[in-house]
């Protein structure tokens, strides 16, 4: 397994991005993952989970005022964006590692009541490690994500159009000979990106190499029963089915992939009635457009943990 690093003149002088940079080694060979870490330290903690192939910097809108509201933030790079290490073989990685290794972060800084806020993967392990670390989270809310067990995700869904996004996506980000993060984003943010957002979103990657981790992700989403991953996100679904404590969905208006997957997370999940739901307006990567809004969401969703 060989582990590279971005250098740090890449995330130089990015617009909207003044965070301070912290490192926890989250395993033994030496696998450093970046997260940014905001507010005051003894602030109810907000954990921002970002997906693919985006980074923290994707959470820039929502940082600061969930700051002002008093809390802690804390927003990783998941390893393989961002400033977080990055491994240089597609096969190096798996769904368990990326929950490990977010496992290892949040034990690492002992974080306690937390407000989970997921999209897109951050969903798949955040979902995942909120029932795996049940005592660990007070509330969860979630934005364009869902967790998949090899069962249909689209389960009660009216049509099947999330169902060939996701799989034009996954050859997508496979084979293509010339995959560029910005453009991802940009397609999928639901406002232009200008140069210099542009510029930070292909900040982390220098490299084909360097690509592995966003070109393992859509492969690595449990679609089969026979998934190695199966297993872990049913047990983690038993929990989830008698999640008592708040639970919100704030899905976009806008995104072809999870459209309709807030549906069956409020009818499963018991937490789910306990306040309203929201549709914001963007795209799959939803921050970009709705960032301030969906911290009013989170910071409402607190105030009734």
């Amino acid at each position: 397994m060989q582990i590279v690093d971005t250098p740090d003149h890449r995330f130089e002088g990015l617009v909207d991005y003044p965070f301070a940079p912290h490192f926890v080694e989250v395993d033994a060979r030496g696998i450093r993952m970046h997260h940014v870490d905001e507010g005051p330290r003894d602030g109810r903690p907000v954990l921002l989970l970002h997906g693919e192939p985006s980074w923290s910097y994707l959470y820039r809108f929502m940082i600061p005022p969930l700051v002002k509201a008093g809390h802690r933030v804390i927003a990783p790079d998941l390893i393989g964006f961002g400033k977080s290490s990055k491994l240089t073989r597609v096969d190096d990685y798996s769904y368990a590692l990326h929950c490990d290794w977010v496992r290892a972060l949040i034990e690492t800084l002992e974080l306690e009541d937390i407000t989970l806020f997921a999209q897109d993967w951050g969903s798949l392990i955040g979902l995942r490690l909120a029932a795996e670390m049940e005592q660990r989270f007070s509330a969860i809310v979630i934005s364009n994500g869902f967790l998949p067990d090899g069962r249909p995700m689209a389960a009660g869904v009216k049509g099947m159009a999330n169902i060939a996004a996701f799989f034009a996506w996954r050859t997508f980000a496979r084979y293509t000979p010339r995959f560029r993060a910005s453009a991802v984003v940009s397609i999928g943010a639901g406002r232009k990106l200008s140069r210099e957002e542009r510029r930070a979103y292909d900040a982390p990657f220098t490299d084909e190499a360097s690509l592995a981790g966003a070109r393992a992700f859509p492969r690595l989403v449990p679609i089969s029963p026979r998934d190695p991953a199966v297993a872990a996100n049913r047990a983690a679904w038993k929990v989830l089915e008698r999640w008592n404590k708040p639970f919100v969905t704030a899905f976009s208006d806008g995104d072809p992939i999870t459209r309709g997957l807030d549906r069956p997370l409020q009818r499963r999940i018991p937490g789910a009635a306990l306040l309203g739901h929201h549709t914001v307006r963007g795209g799959h990567f939803v921050q970009e457009v709705s960032g301030p809004r969906l911290a009013e969401i989170i910071v409402d969703t607190v105030r009734a943990a």
